[in-house]
């Protein structure tokens, strides 16, 4: 019916009726009449048409696009919008006091150029996307408002007498919203959780959880399905697997982790082929597709790390239990074995359902002194096994050194690593180190990935990929003009960029001090990797072909294909149209859902680590540090210092009284009178001038040299 009113709408005889009148042009029944208005209305919201004062109706001239709501801290934001590469930016004036992440319909008033994005304005707010909010109450005797966590959120919480609930001063709380912003004045709402005192261990994990209404707890049936697997494989099963029980296989991990899904083995064949096994846990054996189990990993789309604590995908019982490949344990696997020859080339290759007992449970440090030789104890305690990491450096170094002649982007970006007490207070912030052992295991998973995704891919299965396309050339252009001052360039060929152009660069800067600077200013520049149902390659690693296949314990697109998987093996690859219909479908939303859920992973974790790195700094204000100009923005500079901890310095603490211009091209900061610059990548001496755990803020300041 939608279509039949816009076709009829859009027609040249169309004058603007109202509703009545269009009904009778259109011969609608009257049994139908209800229905017809009631599309009328929905076209309405959707600003399709438009309604005039003496309630006629016509086609809505102005394009209008939905979109969710990305509003900052400083009351201006962007829309992003599916069919638009590029988010719209929204004033603050224009945003109709539109909150963070609310749904949103926009019109833009002035399209795109080569420097600047396409400026809209909000029209309508179709949903408000929070009905609750984490922050700080504060009591005011006759009413109280709360500070919400959220600083993009816009407004104080007013929160009368009668819903203060039990919260005090000081307590970070959670708000039902009752009344959202409008016309100036502050949302309204009622508190309907203390979740703790602000400044006691343990508050601010727990109100990241209640802040993104993440699943903290498991349904108690979801967890009763797990607890009914068995702990033990079925043995009736292991007749339909290849048994490689007998074999040397190995787990290498960190030494804290608990969910172990992948084990490797190496063999060198007598042709000079390596033949690489790569075991994953057969999650997908015990997690079937519609069960309690499934439907909820499918809601949590993926684990989340919060620095001391998880939020899995699935129970315990089955993360740590029969789906983790514990050492001396028999378990299921599907698995993934692979010849290569000595360029690193895949020349054959299996796919098979196995079981497997893991000979040793490795740490990526023993394997690393093992490799170094640097350890006699661990040397001695794994001397029949050092044949065995020996190959797999040989192979992974063989594999990476193919992945890099094809422009593998080898970014050297140094993780975190924080470390806190018993309590949970941050009492370290460092560098995560990695070595060689880390770089074994991603060679293998990246070989076993691309060569799954790559059969599949050809018998045209239903499936979910690992998307990464190659990034928008007017993104390559802003970023060589700065490169261009390095004596850069990231070479193009007409409209196609190479992931190789990318990689020259970063071998050019090797060992450089600008390496870290332009790394990051690299991946600003790539889009954002995702899931989808239709492959496309991925453009940071090089590959024609790829998908996530090695973790199905914490990432649902492994589970799902995992399931697709089996499905073809024991069906010997006869597999229905019907079948592929009804999967087609269920890969794309589960693409679509999976990368919703790890763009919320994600922001979580970075907001984790924000707030113990604030907390860690807290403690040092005051104390001076040697850092790294990382980012040049219209309010001051961010340093990043050894640590990876990353502080703002604001123009008024540049350490001269003078106004700075800002060259966005170079992405120099120049003082008016001195001439004194600062720019992307230069090493600057700071003070911490001011840390707060609470706004989640770092605040340096600039010492002069004199000091």
């Amino acid at each position: 019916m939608e279509e039949k009113i816009i076709e009829f709408m859009k027609s040249n005889e169309y004058i603007p009726m109202k509703a009545k009148e269009m009904a009778y042009v259109l011969n609608v029944p009257k049994d139908r009449y209800q229905e017809f208005n009631l599309t009328l209305k929905k076209l309405e919201e959707d600003l399709k048409i438009v309604k005039s004062s003496k309630n006629k109706y016509r086609i809505n001239e102005v394009k209008v696009y939905e979109g969710k709501f990305r509003k900052t801290s400083k009351g201006f934001g962007f829309v992003k919008v599916d069919e638009l590469e590029d988010e719209i930016y929204v004033s603050k004036e224009k945003s109709l006091n539109a909150l963070n992440e609310d749904i949103v319909m926009v019109e833009i008033i002035k399209e795109k150029d080569a420097t600047h994005s396409a400026e809209g304005r909000i029209v309508k707010i179709r949903k408000h996307e929070k009905s609750t909010v984490v922050g700080i109450f504060q009591n005011n005797k006759n009413f109280g408002f709360v500070i919400p966590d959220d600083k993009a959120f816009g407004t104080d919480i007013f929160i009368s007498k009668n819903n203060f609930g039990k919260a005090r001063s000081n307590h970070k709380v959670l708000v039902q919203i009752l009344k959202y912003p409008e016309n100036g004045k502050n949302a309204e709402g009622k508190v309907i959780e203390v979740i703790g005192n602000v400044n006691e261990a343990g508050v601010d994990m727990l109100s990241l959880i209640k802040e993104y209404n993440l699943p903290a707890r498991f349904p108690e049936e979801v967890v009763n399905e797990a607890k009914s697997k068995n702990q033990k494989i079925d043995e009736n099963d292991i007749k339909n697997r290849v048994d490689l029980r007998d074999e040397e296989v190995f787990t290498i991990d960190g030494e804290d982790a608990k969910d172990l899904d992948d084990a490797i083995s190496v063999k060198k064949l007598k042709n000079g082929n390596y033949y690489l096994d790569v075991h994953i846990a057969d999650v997908s054996y015990y997690v079937k597709q519609n069960s309690l189990l499934d439907k909820e990993a499918y809601i949590r789309g993926t684990s989340i790390y919060m620095l001391g604590r998880v939020i899995p995908m699935l129970p315990r019982e089955l993360s740590n239990g029969i789906c983790s490949l514990n050492a001396n344990e028999d378990r299921f696997t599907l698995s993934c074995s692979m010849e290569i020859d000595s360029q690193g080339q895949v020349v054959d290759s299996k796919i098979y359902k196995a079981v497997i007992r893991v000979t040793e449970r490795m740490s990526y440090s023993d394997v690393q002194k093992i490799l170094d030789k640097s350890d006699e104890q661990v040397l001695k305690r794994y001397e029949k096994y050092i044949s065995h990491f020996k190959l797999m450096e040989e192979l992974a170094n063989i594999l990476k050194n193919r992945r890099l002649e094809k422009g593998y982007l080898n970014l050297d970006i140094p993780e975190s690593k924080i470390e806190l007490d018993v309590d949970g207070w941050a009492i370290d912030v460092k560098k995560y180190e990695t070595s060689f052992s880390n770089e074994i295991i991603e060679q293998f998973m990246l070989i076993a990935n691309e060569t799954v995704a790559e059969k599949f891919f050809w018998l045209e299965a239903p499936f979910i990929y690992r998307v990464h396309e190659e990034p928008d050339a007017d993104k390559v252009k802003e970023l060589n003009k700065f490169l261009y001052n390095l004596g850069l360039k990231i070479k193009t060929s007409g409209d196609t960029i190479y992931p190789k152009a990318f990689s020259q660069v970063l071998d050019e800067i090797k060992g450089k001090p600008e390496e870290k600077v332009v790394s990051n200013l690299i991946l600003r520049t790539l889009k954002l990797a995702r899931y989808e149902e239709e492959n496309k390659g991925h453009f940071g690693i090089a590959s024609k072909y790829y998908c996530h296949f090695t973790s199905p314990i914490r990432r649902y697109p492994d589970l799902f294909i995992h399931r697709v998987i089996s499905d073809y093996l024991e069906s010997k690859y006869m597999i229905s149209d019907d079948y592929k219909n009804k999967y087609n479908v269920l890969s794309r939303e589960a693409a679509i859902n999976s990368s919703e859920r790890e763009k919320a992973a994600t922001k979580v974790e970075r907001e984790a680590e924000k707030i113990k790195k604030a907390e860690y700094m807290e403690k040092r204000v005051g104390e001076v540090y040697l850092g790294i100009v990382s980012s040049i923005t219209s309010f001051g500079i961010f340093v990043e210092l050894e640590n990876t901890v990353e502080g703002l310095v604001r123009f008024d603490d540049l350490g001269s009284d003078e106004y700075f211009i800002y060259d966005e091209d170079k992405k120099i900061l120049i003082g008016e009178k001195s001439k004194k610059t600062f720019k992307i990548g230069d090493a600057v001496t700071i003070r911490v001038k001011n840390a707060s755990k609470i706004l989640r803020e770092i605040d340096f300041e600039i010492v002069e040299e004199e000091e």
